[in-house]
C-alpha cells in the first residue's frame, strides 16, 4: 500500500517544486508521527507546492503516528480522491 508520507521521506519537496502538476495531492499526516519535525516535514512540501501552484490538501491529524491504525483510517479518503481525480467510479 502506497502511502504520501513515504514521498516526503525521499524527496517529495523537490519532486513537488520542480514537477508541479494540476493533478491534486491529498496529504493525511499524524501530529503524534515521531519523523513529523525530523524527516517528513509536511509543511515544507505544502510551501513548495504553494510556490508553483500545485493544487495540495494537507489534513494533520492530532494524535496519529505512523501506525496501521492511521492507514486504516484515512484509506478509503485516500481511495476516494484519487478516483474523483481520475474520474473512476467507486
Amino acid at each position: 500500500m502506497f502511502m504520501m508520507p513515504v514521498l516526503l521521506i525521499v524527496g517529495g519537496t523537490a519532486l513537488g517544486c520542480n514537477f508541479p502538476s494540476d493533478r491534486p495531492i491529498l496529504i493525511d499526516q499524524g501530529t503524534a508521527d515521531s519523523f513529523l519535525d525530523t524527516q517528513l516535514k509536511p509543511g515544507l512540501f505544502a510551501e513548495a507546492c504553494a510556490k508553483v501552484g500545485q493544487p495540495l490538501t494537507l489534513r494533520m491529524q492530532p494524535g496519529y503516528d505512523h501506525s496501521y491504525y492511521f492507514i486504516a483510517t484515512f484509506i478509503e479518503d485516500h481511495i476516494q480522491f484519487h478516483a474523483d481525480a481520475l474520474g473512476i467510479p467507486v
